[in-house]
């Protein structure tokens, strides 16, 4: 079994606007990069079980870029999804819901190039993005 990592966030959104920000291609590409100096130019996704996503992601000065492309294991709407990432790792984002705010929780096998410490807060701030992108629009 690979080590998982754990992240999250607090978003003051209701569950709706997070929910459709996550999951829409439109939306993936204005959040979906770790810092300012990247971008999302593309994302296609088909949000069902067994279907499959891409998510590009690359520096603005066009050094360096990738696609992050997995599988849908499992589709509970406004609740969890679950995916396998392209190298085999699991994926688990959680949407835990209160009365003003929903808690979004991503859990993920780390893969062994980079520190767990990296993994975590590459991943963190992506989510970061995603909460300032969801508050502010």
């Amino acid at each position: 079994m690979k080590k998982a990592i754990t992240v999250a966030t607090l978003i003051k959104a209701p569950i709706e606007k997070v929910w459709t920000y996550w999951t829409e291609p439109q939306h993936i590409t204005q959040w979906n990069f770790a810092s300012a100096d990247w971008c999302a130019p593309s994302a296609t996704n088909d949000l069902t079980k067994g279907g499959k996503f891409s998510f590009r992601m690359e520096a603005k000065d066009g050094s360096f870029g990738f696609d992050l492309e997995g599988v849908y294991d499992q589709v509970e709407i406004q609740k969890r999804i679950g995916y396998t990432l392209s190298d085999g790792r699991k994926v688990m984002v959680e949407f835990v819901i209160d009365e003003s705010t929903c808690k979004v929780v991503e859990e993920f096998e780390a893969e062994t190039e980079n520190s767990e410490e990296l993994q975590k807060a590459g991943w963190q701030a992506i989510l970061d993005n995603f909460k300032k992108y969801v508050e502010e629009n």
